[in-house]
């Protein structure tokens, strides 16, 4: 079976690593397991003009080997194999589009705790993946 745990460096997303790391035994077989950092894109507009695309990539990268570190040390240390990847984009389209493409069989997430105002600007991202996902979404508080 494949999970995927979107990651965004947050305490809870780290608990989600922690049940995946925990439940394994009731499977009757050895999970896949991917692990998704989705970086929000920086590089808009002029902003190439005057940072070279190879300093916004390894930002990039930075930045979400940064996120995916507690995640990462969580199932190194159940020694869980997993694959992890850093996309750049919005979210929620990132995550759905990454399950898709892997053929994902559960995507198992945090559940983000957003201000009133905020969720009702931007939307959440747990709420727009449970809109978009093909397969099941386990939220986690």
């Amino acid at each position: 079976m494949k999970f995927l745990i979107p990651i965004d460096g947050s305490a809870s997303a780290s608990h989600v690593a922690d049940y995946m790391a925990n439940s394994t035994a009731w499977l009757k077989q050895t999970p896949e397991i991917y692990l998704l950092n989705v970086q929000w894109k920086v590089a808009a507009g002029n902003v190439k003009l005057f940072i070279d695309q190879d300093v916004i990539n390894d930002y990039y990268r930075e930045q979400g080997l940064a996120e995916l570190a507690g995640a990462r040390a969580v199932l190194d240390a159940a020694k869980l194999a997993y694959e992890y990847h850093i996309s750049i984009g919005t979210p929620a389209e990132a995550i759905v589009q990454y399950a898709r493409e892997h053929g994902i069989d559960q995507i198992v997430m945090s559940k983000q705790g957003r201000s009133s105002l905020q969720s009702w600007l931007l939307g959440s991202v747990v709420s727009k993946v449970l809109h978009l996902a093909d397969c099941p979404v386990l939220v986690m508080k």
